[in-house]
């Protein structure tokens, strides 16, 4: 379907034209006409699918459009962290370049006294889309620089690294600074039990819309390693030894085996950083910025880099454990085999993670490669497959949509 097929306005449509966007992804399809006609969305798509666009168009096009006040904060589009407030910033500058009386204003921490005055200054004229981290908003909100009571849109964007991060808390206390009448948008990559029950509490009778993930990129070659907990690290220093260990995330879904992971690393004197929940942004900046400009060698991570960061030049990509489900891996893996480079992903599977892997290789239709352990480091489990069911249509127990989004009852 073309962007010219909806009703979006011709100043947005001229500048998707200039910058050579004429097909709309699935995300986009699915969620612009919905979000046009007044629906609070529920979107699941993982990254790369287009989904900033599928919010900001058609809320650009009805800010251009509509009648909507001069002095108002009129959009809240909450980002879980000051990079992608900046990627979304920037998606806002091209998309809204033909908009002059559409302002907006990014907000987030991290920065000097001067960008404050000036991130206040503009919400006190009355930016029309305030892109904003939940930590710095709220700060905005304790002191009285903005009034949200005239909002008309809420979009959280990327809600399951809120989760992830510890926001909800701060969400839900901006939340209730909205307006009933304000149409509410949340986007998440993946849908665990307690993201469903914060759309139950935050959106009213949503569109859903729920895009299946890709199979990872074929450029990526996946191995795994069957091994025992102790195991692991002994496997990493003999891979290190063996090869070029530059541009290498090893994921844990558990900050405290992150810190772990890395403090055993140092005293292999491996130059490796750290990235997980407990670090502030100045040091999440500081870390992202070492790995990004090649100071460190090795990122330990959860999955707070899984998603939303661009970084080009991952060689390999190690899943210290296995990912909690296939939406997860292909996330994490994804990290590699960017901008037409190969990329190598490793998975560990210890004894308790057997039948988790298992699904993941249903979800990609094959199985992943088992490497031998390397030699003087003990045999591992041997790798047992589950018994299959027949009339099982559930899927790890999550919820599946086919990617229609189903209309419910207009808002009023």
């Amino acid at each position: 379907m073309k962007f010219e097929e909806t009703y979006l306005n011709d100043n947005i449509l001229d500048a998707l034209y200039d910058m050579h966007f004429d097909e709309m992804t699935p995300i986009q399809e699915h969620c612009i006409p919905e979000i046009l006609d007044g629906y609070d969305v529920l979107g699941v798509a993982q990254t790369g699918t287009g989904k900033t666009a599928a919010y900001l168009l058609p809320i650009l096009s009805q800010l251009d459009d509509g009648d909507y006040p001069k002095d108002a904060i009129n959009c809240i589009i909450m980002s879980p962290t000051r990079e992608l407030a900046q990627q979304i910033d920037q998606a806002m500058q091209g998309f809204g370049y033909y908009l002059d009386d559409v302002s907006s204003v990014a907000v987030y921490g991290g920065n000097d006294g001067g960008r404050y005055e000036q991130e206040m200054k503009g919400m006190r004229l009355g930016a029309d889309v305030l892109i904003a981290t939940p930590g710095r908003l709220l700060s905005h909100l304790k002191v009285g620089n903005l009034d949200l009571s005239r909002c008309s849109f809420f979009v959280l964007d990327e809600a399951d690294r809120m989760l992830d991060m510890g926001f909800i808390d701060d969400i839900m206390k901006i939340v209730t600074k909205l307006p009933k009448s304000c149409q509410r948008i949340m986007f998440s990559a993946t849908m665990p039990p307690k993201i469903r029950e914060l759309a139950v509490a935050l959106l009213h009778d949503p569109v859903e819309v729920k895009i299946a993930v890709s199979r990872p990129a074929d450029k990526i070659r996946q191995s795994a390693y069957v091994c025992y907990e102790p195991q692991k690290l002994k496997i990493i220093e003999q891979l290190f030894k063996s090869g070029d260990l530059q541009r290498v995330i090893i994921f844990s879904g558990k900050k405290d085996k992150v810190k772990d992971v890395a403090r055993q690393l140092r005293k292999m004197n491996i130059n490796c950083g750290q990235m997980h929940s407990d670090l502030t942004q100045q040091e999440r900046d500081e870390v992202m910025f070492k790995f990004k400009s090649g100071k460190t060698d090795v990122l330990v991570a959860t999955d707070i880099v899984a998603r939303g960061i661009d970084i080009d030049d991952i060689r390999i990509v190690i899943n210290y454990d296995v990912p909690h489900d296939a939406e997860d891996y292909v996330h994490r893996i994804g990290r590699t085999a960017r901008a037409d480079r190969d990329g190598v992903a490793i998975t560990f599977i210890s004894d308790t993670d057997m039948y988790s892997f298992q699904s993941i290789e249903h979800f990609l239709g094959k199985e992943v490669d088992k490497t031998p352990l390397p030699e003087g480091i003990g045999e591992g489990p041997k790798y047992v497959k589950r018994q299959k069911h027949k009339n099982n249509t559930r899927r790890n127990g999550r919820w599946h949509s086919k990617g229609n989004g189903k209309r419910r009852n207009k808002k009023k």
